[in-house]
């Protein structure tokens, strides 16, 4: 009985000490009642789920996967030193175009004379429910949420760990104008306390004009999501056409190669900067794999390509720094100009992009 009460009283020390480090709230909460029956009506969500532009080839995608699993490593999944930063007062930056601060990964605060733009922002520096897992490389966790500028406009990619962070969130909320998400990632944000009235949800192809004149339209993307063990795909996952004053910005996210890169370059093209992740390619389908970033740019009329969704979290098992070291030469070959700044280092569209190899450390 004393053995059974202790294990009781263990058990409730460790519930108590998961609710208070926020795991739980952090799974977030998938669309319910009135929210996930609006989901039914829409074209692209069938038999309960998102569905991708392009079939999954399921069978190649489980023999490409154990490839990457199992491959031979010719480096190390994460730097053994601390990648270079630069340290950047974010509520002082002016210039007459968009400015661009990259933190690591898929995390950015885009200033422009229409108002700031903060994308996906993970500022934990882990990717996960639980701390300590999917740490942070170091020297990609010197900014915080106290460091951001008011935000006019948040967007997210999808409900993912490392693009939806609930702690990060938790500390910007009241610092945040407007959010902009895919469909059904709404449903995370105000059960973790944001306003109804500042959640903006989009499905492909919809537009939002902002108050300060941004124009945000979620464009398609070939991914998935989820956020626990619970089937997945109740939210909708999605790239971003950004347009501020004369500027023409793509945003990514997280997503395979298509034919809907080429339709979204004739359609909203052509751009002055694409933002296309390069790196954490564990899946072929779902991820851009190895110089497919670099098509990608092509295929969207980028007059410039800047490679992110590296540089931050071990997401695959390919040496940390494969994917830029790939990337650049497959762009050179397509011609097609390259920015790759430090962490913190700002860029601003017309500036020569940012050549310095500061990745080629172990």
């Amino acid at each position: 009985m004393k053995s059974y009460c202790l294990w009781i009283g263990m058990m409730a020390l460790l519930l108590t000490a998961i609710a208070s480090c926020g795991i739980v709230t952090s799974l977030g909460r998938d669309p319910q009642g009135e929210a996930l029956a609006r989901l039914d009506t829409l074209p692209d969500y069938k038999d309960g789920s998102f569905q991708n532009l392009v079939q999954r080839p399921d069978s190649t995608i489980k023999h490409n996967r154990l490839i990457h699993m199992f491959r031979d490593h010719v480096g190390p999944v994460r730097p053994d030193h601390a990648l270079p930063w630069v340290k950047t007062d974010l509520k002082t930056l002016s210039a007459a175009a968009p400015t661009i601060v990259w933190f690591g990964h898929s995390s950015l605060l885009i200033k422009t004379m229409q108002g700031n733009i903060l994308i996906d922002p993970v500022f934990s520096n882990h990717a996960g429910p639980v701390p300590g897992f999917v740490k942070a490389f170091k020297g990609t966790n010197y900014y915080h949420a106290v460091d951001m500028p008011q935000i006019d406009v948040l967007i997210i990619s999808h409900d993912h760990y490392d693009h939806l962070d609930y702690r990060t969130l938790k500390k910007l909320k009241d610092n945040i104008k407007i959010a902009v998400v895919p469909i059904g990632v709404g449903s995370h944000l105000i059960y973790w306390g944001f306003d109804l009235k500042k959640i903006i949800e989009l499905n492909w192809y919809q537009s939002v004009t902002l108050p300060g004149g941004l124009r945000v339209t979620a464009t398609p993307a070939q991914h998935h999501s989820g956020r626990t063990s619970r089937e997945g795909d109740k939210t909708l996952w999605a790239s971003y056409v950004i347009q501020t004053g004369q500027y023409r910005l793509f945003f990514g996210g997280d997503g395979g190669y298509g034919p809907f890169f080429k339709q979204i370059g004739q359609q909203y093209g052509p751009f002055d900067l694409a933002l296309l992740e390069c790196g954490q390619y564990n899946q072929p389908y779902i991820h851009l794999g190895l110089g497919q970033p670099a098509q990608a740019a092509v295929d969207l009329r980028a007059r410039l390509l800047q490679p992110i969704h590296w540089a931050k979290f071990p997401e695959a098992n390919h040496p940390w720094n494969e994917p830029i070291k790939a990337f650049l030469p497959a762009a050179e070959k397509l011609g097609i100009p390259v920015n790759v700044p430090r962490i913190g280092e700002p860029y601003t569209l017309g500036d020569p992009p940012r050549k310095v190899v500061w990745w080629d450390i172990q």
